[in-house]
């Protein structure tokens, strides 16, 4: 999907039981992008019906390395793995792009790039199903992390990461989409 297509007037509201605290609506799509509806965000982490998209963000450098962030400890879902350097859900009415640029300066501080699509997919947990649209990049600058978005960050060798495969170092989502996307994502170099 390059783009997520949004109706001209708002999407009903899908799913949703008021939740103190939790105010986030994220679209609801279908297979080709387009919007159907729109929910919770804690709507969409218990309704597996519920597909939402989100943005992940492949960093890497010259020298053949990738960034990864390791989760914050108080994250639901596998706190304290090595994840995507950049990954987050896309709020209602934003695109694709501004949803990536939003995460990355949230997690990273980092604003300064030209993103390539590389594509999408739709990742289903016994909880959600996302359309994770992957985007990569290429820098030679340091990156700082903002701690309470990451636990730290740091960059890995191919051959680390290899390493470290099926040993619970990273998310289940990172380890199948890093081998879906290994050799086109160093192809960028």
């Amino acid at each position: 999907m390059s783009e997520l297509l949004y109706p001209p007037d708002p999407a009903p509201l899908l799913a949703v039981k008021a939740v103190r605290g939790n105010s986030e609506i994220l679209p609801i799509i279908d297979a080709s992008g387009l919007v159907t509806g729109r929910s919770t965000r804690r709507a969409c982490h218990t309704h597996p019906d519920l597909l939402h998209p989100v943005v992940h963000l492949h960093i890497i450098d010259p020298y053949d390395n990738i960034y990864l962030q390791k989760r914050s400890s108080t994250k639901d879902l596998f706190p304290g793995r090595w994840d995507t350097a950049v990954g987050g859900h896309v709020t209602y009415g934003e695109s694709l792009h501004e949803a990536l640029f939003r995460e990355s300066g949230e997690e990273l501080a980092f604003f300064d790039f030209n993103p390539v699509f590389l594509e999408d997919y739709i990742w289903r947990s016994p909880n959600e199903s996302e359309m994770v649209n992957i985007f990569a990049t290429i820098t030679d600058r340091d990156i700082d992390p903002d701690n309470d978005e990451v636990e730290e960050g740091r960059w890995w060798t191919r051959a680390e990461i290899a390493e470290a495969m099926g040993k619970d170092v990273f998310t289940p989502q990172f380890e199948q989409e890093y081998k879906r996307i290994e050799d086109r994502l160093f192809v960028l170099l």
